[in-house]
């Protein structure tokens, strides 16, 4: 059923904005005008976007406002530099220990391993991790951002053979925490509407990576038993119930290239074939929403339709990323040209010049006044782009 709120939704956000800007300091008032009358600049390549990115994301670390380690949430046209964020200081890891790999660069392994000394120092004894920025007001055990925290664990576990035991408390608190059914029901994000999410494939996928690296098959059939779960969520079309943060009609890309990582994860983990299957009904949907240019709406509804005039930008990485894997395991080259042409619009929203604090930064949405990380720089935007990029500079050839 249609209700009023949802008609009125899109007019309401569009007053909320008109409004918005009328109060806005100068620079943030500034962005949005150039985002709107000026569009997307040039693309500074490939490279230039990673270096750029990465080097945004250590001046974020440097600059955190509680400056302890972890990298701050964002930068604000408003606010400024936020505190740390335990959750995607966790999964930055592993992009900054893989580009060090690539750079050589030992000065990047000493920053991931400050944040992974920051996040073991902040382990709840049950094993958990809290969410929020770090000096959030509600200090809980969270279920998904200990899932992310995991994939960070696990490659610093692997990387540096030092973080075997923080590791494993995390999953073996996620595996006791979870319903026979797979699903994650307690210690939801207070920071999240209530109820289960799909997008917990993500938190599977914490867990598998712990599988790997720690040889213990209770966490990879725990992961698998989640991802089956939001596989009963899925519709034949690829869309997934119950995958945002706060809508659940009209979810955010970010959220549902959750759900599609943590399924194509399963199945680079368990190679069944039915995975793949359900990873690529959801990676279709996803193709059918983007643009000739590579604009991705930021919110779609359950037949694929726009259902933002913004694009979340981090989830376009996200997703541009999975259409990559997806064409290294299948070939098929819709992939590889959708993730090329998102990856490509993104780049375009990325300043190469200016101040350090957005220099090389990666907005939550675009244009910069739109509905998710408002006027904000997101460290795991930069992160996913990162992501993306490198993994289509490993196949400049195909």
């Amino acid at each position: 059923m249609v209700l009023a709120r949802d008609l009125m939704r899109p007019w309401s956000d569009g007053v909320r904005r008109l409004i918005a800007r009328w109060t806005l300091p100068g620079p943030a008032r500034e962005e949005a005008r150039r985002d709107r009358r000026e569009g997307l600049g040039g693309d500074p390549g490939i490279g230039r976007a990673i270096d750029e990115a990465i080097g945004w994301i250590c001046r974020a670390q440097d600059n955190s406002a509680s400056a302890d380690g972890g990298v701050a949430r964002h930068y604000s046209l408003l606010t400024g530099w936020a505190d740390s964020y335990p959750e995607t200081t966790g999964y930055i890891v592993p992009t900054i220990l893989a580009y060090a790999r690539q750079r050589s660069r030992a000065d990047l392994d000493a920053r991931a391993r400050r944040m992974l000394d920051w996040l073991a120092s902040i382990q709840f004894p049950e094993g958990a991790f809290p969410g929020g920025t770090i000096r959030a007001p509600q200090k809980v055990p969270v279920v998904f951002n200990t899932g992310q925290i995991l994939l960070g664990l696990a490659a610093g576990q692997a990387h540096f053979s030092a973080y075997s035991g923080p590791l494993r408390r995390a999953a073996d608190w996620l595996i006791s925490v979870q319903d026979a059914s797979g699903c994650w029901r307690r210690h939801m994000s207070p920071f999240a509407m209530p109820g289960e999410k799909t997008y917990d494939t993500h938190v599977a996928w914490g867990l598998l990576e712990a599988a790997r690296v720690a040889s213990d098959a209770r966490y990879a059939d725990a992961a698998l038993a989640n991802v089956a779960w939001a596989l009963g969520k899925q519709s034949v079309n690829g869309w997934f119930a119950q995958c945002c943060l706060s809508d659940p009609l009209r979810p955010l890309t970010h959220t549902l290239g959750y759900a599609l990582r943590g399924v194509l994860e399963a199945y680079l983990f368990a190679e069944q074939p039915h995975l793949l299957a359900a990873a690529r009904r959801t990676a279709d949907g996803l193709l059918s929403a983007l643009r000739p240019d590579g604009w991705l709406p930021g919110r779609l509804d359950a037949n694929w339709h726009a259902a933002a005039d913004w694009v979340c930008v981090t989830g376009s990485s996200q997703v541009a990323y999975c259409w990559l894997r997806l064409f290294e395991i299948t070939g098929d080259r819709r992939y590889l040209d959708a993730a090329r042409r998102t990856n490509a619009w993104v780049r375009r929203t990325i300043r190469t010049d200016g101040p350090p604090e957005t220099r090389g930064a990666v907005k939550g949405c675009f244009p910069i006044d739109g509905g998710y990380g408002s006027f904000e720089f997101l460290n795991w935007a930069s992160k996913f782009t990162v992501d993306a990029c490198m993994l289509e500079q490993s196949l400049a050839g195909a």
